[in-house]
């Protein structure tokens, strides 16, 4: 992973995204210490929606009326 400083980055900004976008990980570093890690963004699809969906808790029962509520006193207020 290629390591520059963030004055290096900001100057280069373009550049350093023209690598991320080939492929590349940039590290960019302020006074000798790590302060971002910049990556290609990973594709995401349906797939990984439901993946992620399927890993979160079931709903509180109550949820729905919760909501509903909520959205009511929203609407109140509003008057």
């Amino acid at each position: 992973m290629k390591v520059i400083n963030a004055t290096t980055a900001s100057r280069r900004f373009s550049d350093l995204l023209d690598a991320v976008e080939r492929g590349e990980s940039i590290t960019v570093a302020r006074g000798g210490r790590v302060i971002a890690e910049i990556s290609p963004a990973r594709q995401r699809t349906g797939r990984d929606l439901r993946a992620a969906l399927a890993a979160l808790p079931p709903l509180d029962k109550d949820f729905e009326t919760d909501i509903a509520d909520a959205i009511g006193f929203l609407e109140n207020d509003a008057l």
